[in-house]
């Protein structure tokens, strides 16, 4: 249905409502119906009753026990609610009949008899409402009783309603659409608004929001939810025009400087020690850019697979890290755990595998060849804790809560001497982010580093599949 909403919300609720109104009309008239059938059905009933106790055949003959309720005015004449009396023999044969009836006749139904429930029938184009009861003699069926009245008025009435409730059901279905079309125009307004201020917002306002509605309703919600996307595309937006400054300069740098050494190579001849010399230059800054490259792309990949989740075990997982890293670097590193079964978590192992290989190298780098690097593995209140520790350079005061910004690397002398392109915490980070896994570091100048890893709640130990 291509309509707009409004429209389709008052179509689906009017077409819901006249299925109700259509059920109550229905039911309405069916009690109507009822309580006069019923009604009449009594009156003939009670009308039956008398005239069955005054009545009685035998052998074809009629008895009567009190003949002058015969010559009443009810049965004499054709007037307000008459009552028209019948008495046939068990094959139909008329034997006696009501002065009113004249020369007509009611209907015989062969073989049926009942003082609950009566029949319609038509006398003379008229409609009537007939009851049928078997006279009896000695158990033996002599014949049957018919009364009758009039049923003109009931119909009337039935039909009066009837035609009342279909016009009524048109009208009430077109101002009930009217109504819905209305409420539900008013009902999303608010949306309305919502979505003429979030037009308004584009990359270049990211800043604004949408302001929030008074009442504590889905309208409300729908205006954090949209602030919030606004807030983490801003947030997402920085992140990139930052990162991508801070990598056009990293890069742009070792490149002009190796465009540099390239152009005093080939303005005139040189020593053959020179030219080793500016090729090994060009190689380190080569190497230099290889390494960032790699990382870039190392979180290109692990970002796209982060979303992977499933249960790892971590200590192996720690294990097989720190085991890569001392056969390559040719240093030792300590690990430990408080936990002798198995510490699962759930998370991707690709990630943590970036994660743990950055927070190692880092602390290898920057600590002193016969230096100690501990790693802890340990429970603490339910959740899942990962320390690494260094005796390192340490980093300043002023300088921590930067070391996560991509690039950064900070000025002191002592990290100028180490080579590095200033992403390896920055992608630890992001990826703790996506994993929902809180990192915390302390470090102290001149005494070392500890960087806290701390797993989501459903982590913990489990038995060993």
């Amino acid at each position: 249905m291509n309509l707009p909403y409004k429209i389709r919300i008052s179509v689906y609720l009017t077409v819901a409502t006249a299925l109700i109104v259509l059920a109550a009309f229905l039911l309405i008239y069916g009690v109507a119906n009822w309580t006069v059938i019923r009604n009449i059905d009594r009156d003939l009933a009670l009308e039956t009753q008398v005239h069955k106790d005054q009545i009685s055949l035998v052998d074809g003959k009629i008895r009567f026990l009190h003949k002058d309720e015969w010559e009443e005015e009810e049965h004499s004449e054709v007037q307000f609610h008459p009552i028209f009396i019948e008495i046939v023999d068990s094959e139909g044969r008329q034997l006696d009949r009501s002065p009113n009836l004249g020369n007509l006749r009611l209907g015989f139904l062969e073989g049926h008899s009942s003082q609950e429930r009566g029949f319609n029938q038509l006398l003379f184009n008229q409609e009537i409402r007939q009851m049928q009861i078997a006279l009896k003699n000695n158990d033996r069926v002599e014949g049957y009783l018919l009364v009758a009245t009039s049923f003109e008025e009931a119909n009337s009435l039935l039909v009066n309603l009837r035609r009342i409730l279909l016009v009524l059901y048109p009208l009430i279905l077109f101002s009930l659409f009217l109504t819905m079309r209305y409420l539900a125009g008013k009902s999303i307004e608010p949306v309305d608004r919502i979505t003429r201020m979030a037009n308004l917002i584009s990359q270049k306002n990211l800043n604004e929001r949408i302001p929030l509605p008074e009442n504590k309703d889905e309208i409300k919600a729908l205006t954090v939810s949209i602030n919030s996307l606004l807030e983490r595309l801003e947030m997402s937006m920085l992140r990139e025009q930052q990162f991508t400054s801070d990598a056009s300069h990293e890069l742009r740098t070792p490149l002009a400087v190796l465009k540099g050494s390239l152009e005093v190579l080939v303005r005139k001849p040189r020593e053959n020690e020179e030219y080793v010399s500016s090729i090994k230059s060009g190689l380190e800054i080569i190497d230099t850019l290889n390494g960032v490259i790699d990382q870039l792309l190392g979180l290109a990949r692990a970002q796209k697979d982060a979303w992977d989740i499933h249960e790892i075990d971590l200590g192996s997982l720690v294990a097989e890290v720190t085991e890569s890293i001392e056969k390559t670097e040719q240093r030792k590193i300590s690990f430990s755990g408080q936990s002798h079964e198995p510490i699962y978590v759930h998370s991707n192992e690709s990630s943590l595998f970036i994660i743990l290989n950055n927070l190692l190298q880092n602390a290898l780098k920057y600590s002193k060849a016969d230096a100690e690097v501990l790693l802890n593995l340990s429970l603490e209140e339910g959740r899942t804790i990962l320390e690494i520790s260094d005796q390192g350079i340490g980093i300043e005061k002023d300088a921590i809560p930067k070391v996560f910004n991509p690039f950064f690397r900070g000025d002191s002398m002592e990290l100028g001497k180490v080579k590095g392109s200033g992403l390896g915490l920055s992608i630890v980070k992001k990826l703790c982010d996506q994993l929902g896994i809180y990192i915390f570091l302390d470090s102290q100048k001149g005494i070392g580093t500890k960087v806290k890893l701390v797993f989501p709640e459903e982590t913990g130990t489990l038995s060993q599949p």
